[in-house]
């Protein structure tokens, strides 16, 4: 009906586009919004449905851990013209990809401290609510400029979060993520709440090694990131990286 009126494209891939818009209706601080349109591949009925379900379960999850003041809320979510759409906050700020190698240098051990305890503590939230985020990588962290603090961003409807039916299982999904940042089950299909460690861990062994990932050695023996030979670095810091990030992840205890 008009409410939404584009500011400009944020950003467009396979499954749909995110915008920036203004929100015509609102007096609030969220005049300035986020809109994320998603695009079902197929219109047959039977294809919709799925669709609709997925959305709706989606926005219920999103509404969930938008509560928390690092994620941003959900603000509305509608289905138009057989297209799905969720509202959420605009975070002003940069992404952690800005304060990373290579546009900048290898980072101190307390800058990587602090990152890691900031984001486990929203991990933390998210986990509690059998949510796998699923993409942890620099470019979904958000520095937000009003408080310098770090926010978790993309929680859209192109994640298709499958929330937990059985408190003690983790339910196979479709393969969701980035290459480097992604541990190999959550590749194979099979995430679990430790994947969104196992990025976090990546994030900060790029950060302390000037090293993207996928330039990171595999252990032929073990398959573990090869990485501590190429930044002096305390062994408490480098035994919780490894930790995070191992290759087995029912080895970790």
């Amino acid at each position: 009906a008009g409410r939404y009126q584009i500011v400009r494209n944020l950003g467009s891939g396979g499954f749909g586009r995110t915008y920036l818009v203004e929100d015509a209706q609102s007096n609030s601080q969220h005049h300035t919004c986020v809109v994320k349109q998603l695009m079902p591949a197929r219109k047959d009925v039977k294809f919709l449905q799925v669709a609709r379900r997925l959305f709706n379960t989606e926005a219920e999850i999103v509404a969930i851990v938008g509560a928390h003041p690092q994620i941003p809320q959900l603000l509305d979510y509608f289905e138009d013209g057989q297209e799905f759409y969720l509202v959420q906050e605009y975070i002003v700020g940069h992404t952690l990809s800005q304060e990373l190698p290579p546009v900048t240098g290898a980072k101190s051990q307390s800058f990587v401290i602090a990152m890691l305890l900031e984001i486990l503590e929203i991990l933390s939230f998210i986990h509690q609510h059998h949510v796998i985020h699923r993409d942890i990588k620099p470019s979904n962290i958000m520095r937000r400029h009003e408080d310098n603090r770090l926010c978790l961003i993309d929680f859209g409807a192109v994640k298709l979060i499958q929330p937990q039916i059985n408190p003690g299982t983790e339910s196979a999904t479709v393969s969701i993520g980035t290459r480097g940042y992604s541990p190999p089950e959550q590749l194979a299909g099979h995430p679990r709440l430790s994947s969104d460690i196992y990025a976090l861990g990546m994030i900060g062994i790029q950060a302390i090694t000037g090293n993207f990932p996928q330039e990171l050695p595999l252990d032929t023996q073990t398959g573990n990131v090869v990485w501590r030979d190429l930044v002096s670095v305390s062994d408490y810091l480098a035994d919780i990286l490894d930790k995070m990030v191992c290759y087995n992840f029912g080895q970790v205890s």
